[in-house]
């Protein structure tokens, strides 16, 4: 680990970071010139300061950095690693389990609604710097902001794996630019040290409640990033990700913070763009170009993060199967989403030319960030109780304090929702309604298919004189009971057996990855029968010729020129007494029909696919 450290704090810093390394373009600017400004006056501007900088130390260093990348689901983090460590932990209270998952994805649902925010505001945050050096160039920054943003989402498909290699270098540069103007900017005007004592907070809370509640919907910009710090866990670990927090990342946020402020106190009027003012006059071209590759790493990691989430979505039955590339032979998790990719560019584009300035879109964004920092608060306190063992008398109080500050955040964002708040809240409930939709409706399925289910014993029992052909049938079925119906479609129609049948189900672990050796689970039911389960992570790609070649290290080896795979093709159709509303089953139909082939998704060769037809109601 001593050897690997450095290039995995550099990679963390690269990555995991540029989502709140960016926040400084706009968040001080949006808290005094957003839909409920403030006066620039010197009390306001300690007081925001004094709150930023215990913001940051409450939500991030102490909620993310030191608790909730303790909650590891073998090593993974995000929403969905922590929805499945939770729904573990409640699976003897049905009830309980049932509340933990819908908040779980819920909170999924709002991320997509953050990495459709995210590019959006940090892209057109970092070329609206473009407008000090030219008043020529306003009428440029949204069509050059599309244009950056077109190129990225363009290029996700190649893989970001290249990329990836300069990301390190490029945010530490920009760190390091970060810490070293606001230092310069404090240097003259040391008075603003003082907003590091939080009575400069409680100052400000308390002189007008009502006005600083509000500012409290811009202020939470400066933690945007702590969902994206918990997701990176797995790729980087731990202990590389807080030692670049609090010994690079941290401090480097805190000085351009302080330093914005110290910039105010001298300069009121630098309130119109107070990032780029703080910017020594020869360096703003060269600050603006590094701006934008600034955001458009963090836009590359929150884009990562979507593929990441559709990718667990799929694995634990919340979406449809769609297509998923692996764009990197070594990084297992560098994947790349057709459908998710093209929907977020689609979504970025309009929040640009519908918003068109990072003030407008900071009503839009904060919802997003508190609402899915509420939600993993909650499922932190299950963690801390059920499997960290906490005592209530620590677990009560401290889980308090974080909900109570979370929900004020979330609480002065929602009375932005008219600015611009209904935008992820619509995007989270459409998002909420497909996956919990496509849950439902699976499970109503496969109760269907078990009620139809014909004992594999009863099948066994009267194949003794059936006419056998060479080869192997494979079966894929969802159950791991009874006969496959595409089994019960080829003995009707066709007559005949193969010499040697396997029934295979595909089982997704509530865990990230499988280690080989649990990887199958081989049964001979006798008579050249054999149930075959595969286990797969819900951050692994299910493979099954793979898995069937290590079928042979078990006793059951595999000529794939001789074995046929035999699929059902469900026809699904409305029943009289339909399991769920009528419009979710309609949608739930849709989502079917549209659903990517099975042999695609599992890999197997087209040309040694059997589909059989088969009726089902729910």
């Amino acid at each position: 680990m001593k050897q690997k450290l450095p290039s995995l704090v550099l990679g963390a810093i690269g990555v995991v970071y540029g989502d709140i390394g960016t926040s400084p373009l706009y968040a001080i600017q949006a808290t005094f010139t957003g839909p409920h400004p403030l006066p620039v006056v010197e009390a306001n501007i300690l007081g925001v300061l004094s709150v930023i900088f215990w913001t940051i130390m409450l939500l991030m260093s102490l909620k993310y950095v030191v608790i909730i990348m303790r909650a590891d689901n073998n090593g993974e983090g995000g929403s969905m690693a922590l929805l499945a460590l939770v729904s573990e932990l409640t699976a003897h209270w049905p009830k309980l389990k049932w509340f933990v998952t819908a908040l779980g994805v819920f909170a999924a649902a709002l991320f997509f609604g953050d990495g459709m925010i995210t590019p959006a505001i940090s892209v057109l945050s970092a070329v609206e710097g473009l407008d000090l050096v030219s008043h020529q160039f306003k009428s440029y920054i949204l069509p050059i902001t599309v244009i950056v943003l077109t190129g990225l989402f363009f290029i996700q498909k190649r893989g970001t794996g290249t990329v990836g290699m300069a990301f390190g270098p490029i945010m530490i540069i920009w760190f390091g630019c970060l810490a070293v103007f606001g230092i310069i900017s404090i240097a003259q005007s040391p008075q603003v040290l003082s907003a590091l004592n939080p009575i400069y907070a409680f100052q400000f809370l308390s002189a007008d409640p009502r006005i600083s509640f509000l500012a409290l919907g811009a202020i939470v910009l400066v933690v945007a990033g702590g969902e994206a710090l918990y997701a990176a866990m797995g790729h980087f670990g731990k202990y590389p990700i807080r030692f670049a927090w609090f010994s690079f990342v941290l401090p480097a946020l805190v000085l351009n913070y302080f330093g914005q402020g110290a910039l105010l106190l001298h300069n009121p009027q630098a309130i119109q763009n107070p990032f780029y003012l703080l910017t020594p006059a020869w360096a703003l071209i060269p600050m603006v170009l590094l701006a934008t590759a600034a955001t458009v790493i963090a836009s590359q990691a929150v884009i990562s993060g979507a593929f990441s989430i559709a990718h667990q979505s799929v694995q634990m039955g919340f979406l449809p199967r769609m297509e998923i590339r692996q764009t990197s032979d070594r990084a297992r998790g560098q994947i790349y989403v057709p459908f998710t990719n093209w929907t977020l560019y689609l979504a970025v584009v309009f929040l640009v030319f519908a918003f068109q300035s990072p003030s407008n879109l900071a009503a839009a964004y904060g919802i997003a960030i508190t609402g899915t920092m509420t939600i993993t608060a909650i499922l932190i306190a299950f963690v801390g109780v059920l499997l960290w063992r906490w005592p209530l008398v620590i677990a009560i109080p401290l889980t308090s304090v974080l909900l109570i500050v979370d929900l004020t955040y979330f609480a002065a964002n929602a009375i932005k929702i008219p600015q611009g708040g209904w935008f992820p809240l619509g995007i989270a409930v459409i998002s909420f309604t497909v996956l919990s939709t496509w849950k439902r409706g699976r499970e109503l399925l496969f109760a269907e298919i078990a009620r139809q289910l014909v004992p594999m014993q009863t099948i066994l029992d009267g194949i003794d004189d059936m006419p056998r052909v060479g080869g192997t049938a494979v079966f894929l079925t969802p159950t791991s009971e009874g006969a496959p119906s595409a089994m019960l479609h080829n003995l009707k129609h066709n007559h005949v057996l193969h010499e040697r049948n396997v029934l295979l189900t595909v089982v997704v672990e509530d865990k990230p990855y499988v280690t080989e050796s649990d990887r199958l689970l081989i049964k001979d039911m006798g008579k050249n029968f054999y149930r075959v389960k595969v286990f797969y992570g819900f951050m692994e790609t299910p493979d099954l010729p793979v898995a069937l070649e290590l079928c042979g290290t078990q006793g059951l080896p595999f000529d794939m020129m001789s074995t046929s795979f035999f699929i059902s093709r469900a026809l699904i159709v409305s029943s009289h007494n339909p399991g769920m509303m009528k419009w979710r089953e309609s949608l739930f139909l849709a989502l079917s029909k549209n659903a990517m082939n099975a042999a695609d998704f599992f890999k197997i060769p087209a040309n040694r696919v059997i589909e059989m037809g088969t009726r089902i109601e729910i």
